[in-house]
């Protein structure tokens, strides 16, 4: 309960003017000019939407002119056939996906982050990065509180109805790191930073090292949890080390994207510095809250 409170709160001041990844801002990109040679922008709606909910997030997501966009729908059928996903799941989160020139690099907005109660912006780079999903423009959007994990189906249906194909097992992995990114972020101890820092410097160390076996890959998990001072369950450890694994059985090649893990690196280190300024700030806030906290309890002596 206390974690559920204080992430809540941390999400509440992190909300506070901007939520971003790369040079992503909090607003969609307006879609006034049709891009000739990587084609419109793709709206994607989650198939649970309401008329009046659509519109909302046509709203949000700046579709100002329906013609200059590509609409579709990602519906529950597609979480099953694409990463194997329920089939009678509801479909809310949705996506605006704007293609860009090769070293533009992989920019997530989430533009509604007091919605997507689970997933952040550098969890959703990751994991499209581990998909194969790059040099593009991603904006995020639900009209009510989800998670937020099914907007990666509509990326990955966008990209498909573009001709563009991405790797089944790949994107499978992919879902399966979010996943688990969300669960350890829910751990007493570990912030979303705390996990999105941990699998991104895991990344790079594979990209630098290129394991060959399962038992390497454990070395190179370990390492990074004993220096981010980070303590697991022993059945959380090995499900990190699953996945990783299965990632190097995948041959995912992070040396092409690392630039982009160590920018998602760079965000997740310098944000709280950026919002927050410096340590004393939470130590006036807890030590608020203790005065609030014993005065209230003074009134019942």
């Amino acid at each position: 309960m206390i974690k559920k409170a204080s992430k809540l709160f941390l999400a509440g001041i992190l909300s506070v003017g901007f939520i971003f990844y790369g040079h992503g801002k909090a607003s969609a990109e307006n879609d006034d000019v049709i891009n000739e040679k990587l084609g419109v922008p793709i709206v994607v709606y989650g198939e649970t939407l309401t008329g009046d909910q659509k519109e909302e997030v046509r709203r949000l997501l700046k579709v100002d002119n329906p013609q200059n966009v590509d609409e579709i729908t990602v519906t529950a059928k597609d979480l099953a056939r694409l990463i194997n996903g329920n089939p009678n799941s509801r479909m809310f989160s949705s996506a605006k996906i704007t293609l860009k020139e090769k070293g533009n690099g992989l920019v997530v907005t989430i533009v509604t982050p007091e919605n997507i109660t689970e997933v952040t912006t550098e969890m959703y780079a990751n994991a499209l990065l581990t998909a194969g999903v790059e040099n593009a423009n991603v904006d995020v959007a639900s009209p009510v509180k989800v998670t937020g994990h099914s907007a990666l189906v509509g990326i990955y249906k966008a990209y498909e109805s573009k001709g563009e194909v991405l790797d089944k097992d790949r994107m499978e992995v992919a879902n399966e790191e979010l996943e688990l990114a969300t669960e350890l972020a829910d751990k007493e101890g570990l912030s979303d930073e705390k996990v999105t820092e941990l699998l991104t410097e895991i990344k790079k160390m594979i990209a630098e090292q290129n394991p060959a076996t399962r038992e390497e890959v454990e070395q190179i998990v370990q390492e990074q949890l004993n220096k981010m001072s980070i303590e697991l369950s022993e059945q959380d450890r090995q499900l990190l080390i699953d996945l990783f694994d299965k990632m190097r059985s995948l041959d995912i090649d992070f040396g092409q994207v690392k630039k982009q893990l160590e920018d998602i690196s760079k965000d997740i280190k310098g944000k709280l510095e950026k919002v927050v300024g410096d340590e004393g700030f939470w130590d006036s806030v807890a030590n608020f809250f203790q005065k609030l906290f014993d005065s209230i309890r003074n009134l019942f002596k």
